[in-house]
């Protein structure tokens, strides 16, 4: 009869063959990686198309016209952000009409100030407008709320566009001008970017690029731009979204108690016919660092159960899978069957060949890829607590904010 440690052996290889092979090629970046991929730039010599033209773009890969966008910032207790990222997005070099709306969620700081002398500074008052969110309404989410004063701001002149993006996202110049370019020529509803995140301390080097691959793994971006696929996903710290698509799924009040909003507007756009994409970008940097362990563990614990439907069964499963997928094959490294640790030894290579690509994208020497399974036993740890929060009636806490109601 084959032993236990065969038979957890058997388990982990033929799983990571499964991810490595057929899970949407989720692994490797550089498919989906904008930066690699930019839609044609503005100024660029034109070239003979070799398939015709699509409708709405000229020859040289440009849109034929430039619509209108509106951007909404929601900033909650931002003070030592907001300055930087509203310069960035003031500086765009987007050809169209574009302005700004920030809203302040009932900062404790000086969001608000800070953002105005922000766009005073670079001559763009006019563009950008601070406003005050309304009291947060029962039944809403603190930043889906915000995400809709701005919104409601826009209405007397509805923008063709809304881009979303966060209060502590440094874009790139350019950000704007190829999200627009891709979503106009590709006819998308949505368009999505993944900013680089933080990794410069030894918290974040360990467990900022795994957040990464393991997002990658849930929502893989192929199967996110097939409208066959039911997977829809995107990046809440930047979203290209088409207004008429927001109309369709019924504004955002259609999803105004969801923790992860990202991904849950995702799903309402794809649900109901709408194109959807979410590509890498290392143009647009996070600037919110994670110093310590404890601030990552909160970072995952905040949404992690809300991932699993709030579901024991699925908690425990998931633990199971966790453990069986990252941990077992690092285990069995250790016994002292031919069998057992050839099998475990070969899965482990196969986790660490296709973490291997996340690790260079955050340009960290390659010897972080081995060190998965630790980074996988942190956030097992995380979504057992983001559970424990939840039951005590502390889930989804953002901003002094417990949005997860039992």
């Amino acid at each position: 009869m084959p032993s236990l440690a065969i038979i957890l052996a058997g388990i982990s290889l033929p799983i990571w063959t499964v991810l490595t092979f057929f899970r949407g090629a989720f692994w490797q970046l550089r498919q989906f990686d904008d930066d690699c991929h930019p839609e044609r730039s503005e100024g660029s010599q034109p070239q003979i198309p070799s398939e015709p033209v699509r409708e709405g773009a000229t020859p040289s890969g440009l849109p034929t016209r430039w619509p209108r966008i509106v951007a909404v910032l929601p900033a909650r207790n931002e003070a030592q952000t907001i300055s930087s990222t509203v310069e960035s997005l003031v500086v765009q070099d987007y050809p169209g009409e574009f302005c700004i709306i920030v809203v302040d969620d009932h900062s404790e700081d000086q969001t608000a100030d800070l953002a105005q002398r922000a766009a005073q500074a670079k001559g763009a008052g006019d563009r950008v407008t601070v406003i005050q969110a309304a009291p947060l309404q029962s039944g809403w989410t603190g930043k889906l709320w915000a995400m809709q004063q701005g919104i409601e701001k826009a209405a007397s002149s509805p923008p063709d566009y809304f881009w979303f993006t966060d209060a502590d996202i440094i874009h790139a110049p350019d950000t704007l001008r190829r999200l627009v370019s891709r979503a106009e020529i590709q006819r998308l509803d949505l368009a999505s970017l993944m900013v680089l995140l933080q990794a410069k301390t030894l918290p974040e080097r360990l467990l900022i690029p795994p957040f990464l691959y393991f997002f990658l793994k849930l929502y893989p971006p192929r199967w996110i731009a097939d409208k066959k696929a039911h997977t829809a996903g995107a990046a809440g710290g930047c979203i290209l979204l088409r207004s008429s698509a927001l109309h369709r799924i019924g504004g955002i009040s259609a999803i105004r108690d969801e923790v992860i909003d990202d991904c849950s507007l995702a799903r309402a756009v794809k649900r109901t016919g709408g194109a959807i994409w979410m590509g890498l970008t290392r143009k647009s940097v996070s600037l919110r660092a994670y110093g310590t362990f404890a601030e990552i563990r909160d970072l995952i614990a905040r949404a992690a159960f809300t991932q699993l439907r709030y579901s024991a069964p699925l908690l425990l499963a998931t633990v199971l899978g966790m453990v069986l997928t990252y941990l077992i094959p690092v285990i069995l490294l250790f016994d002292t069957h031919a069998l057992v640790w050839c099998t475990s030894l070969l899965a482990w290579a196969l986790m660490t060949v296709t973490y291997l690509p996340t690790v260079l994208f955050y340009k960290l020497p390659p010897l972080w890829a081995p060190l998965l399974p630790l980074a996988a036993a942190f956030y097992s740890y995380a979504t057992f607590l983001s559970a424990i929060r939840y039951w005590l009636g502390h889930g989804g806490q953002w901003k002094g904010r417990t949005q997860a109601a039992k």
